[in-house]
């Protein structure tokens, strides 16, 4: 099964959050760990991980903390998930041209490429501001749950 792991989905909230912050607005571990329900302990690996990537910058001291590396129309969904999954492959045939010997006799083998196309289609198409948007959204039309895990300011 096809299954985004919990570390890209507290990525792809740490991002959401951070893009939903004020040009320059430095956040702290705290401010996100809270907002967006990751233990803190867990969300600095995370973060880590994101300024390795390039996509989050980090401040250290005493106003330290992280912002977005780039602007949040810049970074896609695609990024995030990559940034902590590694490339993305709906089948291993799809890594590299005779990863798998069938590559040429198998009749799913261009299924799995048309999906795995469809996909990361989908989530180049998405940028955290566009996430951000869907969030404020959803806090308009009342859906709270949702809305407050951002909390856009």
């Amino acid at each position: 099964m096809l299954q985004l792991t919990r570390d890209g989905e507290y990525a792809v909230r740490a991002l959401v959050y951070l893009a939903s912050q004020p040009d320059g607005k430095i956040s702290l571990i705290s401010e996100i760990s809270e907002t967006q329900e990751v233990p803190k302990s867990y969300l600095s690996k995370i973060m880590q991980h994101l300024v390795r990537s390039g996509l989050v910058k980090s401040r250290r001291g005493a106003k330290g903390g992280f912002v977005l590396a780039r602007p949040a129309h810049q970074i896609t969904l695609r990024q995030t998930i990559e940034a902590m999954e590694g490339p993305i492959h709906l089948n291993v045939c799809l890594i590299k041209k005779g990863e798998c010997h069938r590559d040429d006799l198998c009749p799913v083998h261009p299924v799995w490429r048309d999906a795995q196309s469809k996909l990361i289609e989908v989530l180049d198409s998405k940028t955290m501001a566009d996430l951000v948007r869907d969030a404020e959204k959803l806090q308009r039309t009342g859906n709270k749950t949702e809305a407050r895990r951002v909390e856009v300011k």
